[in-house]
């Protein structure tokens, strides 16, 4: 395993746990990865709870959602959605699926999401999806490559999309990105509905939501989120364990030189006596 391919999956890893701990994936929800080295590939943790996914968990699959090696774990059933996505948008290297209670409101009540406080911005525009319109009654979940692909299409150009009586999907540009968009456009969800609630609301222009994302997306702002999720994630005990590399690209720690034993006192004054 190469040391980029390493950091990526740690840093999937750790994507799942900070959504977890900040209440934006429960039970259910996922993250994936594009692969660092194959954009036809992406990587995303075996069906479990996120909270729970270890490195050794994680899948390689092909853009067809197949698995590139034979596996025994159980996968998500809607794997699609990662890889439908990543078929239909080369820019995008990472996808998350979730039902943030935050979201679920909106998403429940065809109400528009718009941005309302600055770190908001990165949610842009986000369009409805509804399953039922193109298949019917259907058990409510993205099962088949053209239902992905439905859903990929109502993404279009944008970073988020709702999915009717459903939850939401994000996209990014690398994982950093994708988490600090889904956890600012929960808390932007939480603020517009308390906005609503109050009798008024005041949403970012256009022109404010342009310049503001764009500001929130460079790496300073995107970093500097990353490493304060990363550590409430340590402080709650969830940090996973980083996936050996083989050794390749680290150093090996010199060996301690060891230290002579102190001499006793009583040699001491045996040895000064003799040489006075």
């Amino acid at each position: 395993m190469s040391d980029q391919i390493a950091d990526t999956l740690h840093e999937l890893i750790v994507a799942t746990r900070i959504l977890a701990n900040e209440k934006v994936l429960d039970a259910f929800g996922h993250v994936s990865v594009r692969h660092p080295h194959d954009p036809q590939r992406y990587f995303i943790p075996r069906h479990r709870a996120p909270e729970l996914a270890e490195i050794s968990d994680l899948v390689e699959l092909t853009l067809d959602s197949e698995p590139v090696r034979p596996t025994e774990f159980r996968l998500y059933s809607e794997k699609v959605i990662h890889g439908e996505i990543y078929k239909a948008r080369p820019d995008v290297s990472a996808v998350c699926h979730h039902h943030a209670h935050t979201v679920l409101p909106f998403a429940i009540s065809g109400q528009q999401i718009v941005p309302v406080f600055h770190l908001g911005a990165v949610v842009g525009h986000v369009p409805f999806w509804d399953q039922r319109d193109e298949f019917g009654d259907t058990n409510m979940l993205v099962v088949k490559p053209e239902e992905g692909a439905s859903l990929a299409r109502a993404l279009g150009p944008h970073w988020m999309v709702l999915m009717r009586r459903h939850g939401a999907t994000v996209a990014g540009t690398s994982i950093r990105e994708l988490i600090f968009r889904t956890v600012f456009g929960s808390d932007n969800c939480k603020l517009l509905a308390q906005a609503m609630a109050l009798g008024h609301v005041d949403s970012l222009s256009p022109g404010e939501a342009k310049l503001t994302s764009a500001h929130q997306q460079r790496p300073p702002s995107t970093n500097r989120a990353w490493d304060y999720w990363v550590r409430q994630v340590e402080k709650a005990g969830l940090m996973p364990a980083k996936a050996s590399t083989g050794g390749r690209g680290q150093k090996r720690a010199a060996p301690a030189k060891r230290r002579a034993a102190p001499k006793s006192s009583k040699k001491v004054a045996v040895k000064a006596r003799k040489h006075r």
